[in-house]
């Protein structure tokens, strides 16, 4: 536990200059964020089977092209340059024929690498365009994770006893969940009407940010299979007593990509 909250402090010294700082600060560190990420998604992988140091390469080199060519129009939508998508499935799955053997690269591992790719670079730029739009905005949704899985982690200790997926994440209760969204859901609204919207519908907002709070628990569970899925605790130990990126973000990423999803009624 001392460990968990030294490695917490650190990272709130990290992150905070990075948000008050902002501009090319803040896309640099989203940039190493992605590029940890992915290491942390190929590693994992590898756990299993090893990968193609050129289809790592290409990993590493779409991630920043996705990331930094994703841009946002006047009506808020996220436009994606479709050369860049094709041109990245295009070179992993004609390394399916270069390499032509299963046991070094298969379909499933083009298809395992497109996703990450894909996926964390997607959710990286959201974070970018998030902050550009309102930093505040994303200061909300970052303080839905964070209250929801504080909360979520010490009620379940307190008062937990009954299991919410034990085949996936044995600790998790439904006492957390349930206690884990009413702080989260408390503190993000009032933050919400307080900071970054003060004239919006106050029930509207509770009932977006109790969605958004669950999907996020959601969005843990998922990133747990994974881990399990490949006999791993952590996806890496960046962070002692919290894991890696990607098992710092799990809730975050889900939150990001529901939100964006209901952009237009949230």
């Amino acid at each position: 536990m001392k460990q968990r909250i030294i490695s917490a402090v650190v990272m709130l010294l990290i992150v905070i200059p990075i948000f008050i700082i902002g501009g090319n600060v803040f896309k640099l560190a989203i940039f190493l964020i992605s590029m940890l990420g992915m290491k942390e998604y190929l590693d994992i992988k590898e756990t299993q089977k090893e990968i193609p140091i050129l289809v790592k390469l290409l990993a590493y080199l779409f991630i920043p092209l996705i990331l930094f060519t994703i841009s946002v129009n006047d009506k808020q939508q996220l436009v994606i340059d479709f050369r860049i998508m094709t041109g990245l499935l295009l070179s992993l799955l004609l390394l399916v024929v270069l390499y032509h053997n299963r046991k070094t690269y298969s379909i499933n591992d083009a298809n395992y690498v497109f996703m990450g790719v894909m996926f964390l670079g997607l959710v990286m730029s959201l974070f970018n365009t998030y902050f550009e739009l309102n930093r505040y905005l994303l200061i909300y949704l970052i303080l839905i994770t964070v209250i929801t899985d504080t909360f979520a982690f010490f009620c379940g200790m307190l008062v937990g006893k009954h299991k919410l997926l034990e085949v996936v994440s044995p600790k998790k209760t439904w006492e957390g969940l349930f206690w884990g969204s009413v702080f989260g859901v408390f503190t993000s609204t009032c933050f919400y009407i307080t900071v970054v919207d003060p004239s919006a519908n106050l029930g509207f907002v509770i009932f977006g940010t109790l969605i958004l709070s669950i999907i996020g628990q959601c969005g843990d569970l998922f990133f747990s299979a994974v881990k399990r899925y490949f006999g791993k605790k952590d996806f890496s130990n960046l962070m002692p007593g919290h894991g890696g990126i990607l098992d710092r973000l799990d809730s975050l990423i889900f939150v990001l990509l529901a939100y964006s999803f209901f952009l237009d009624i949230l």
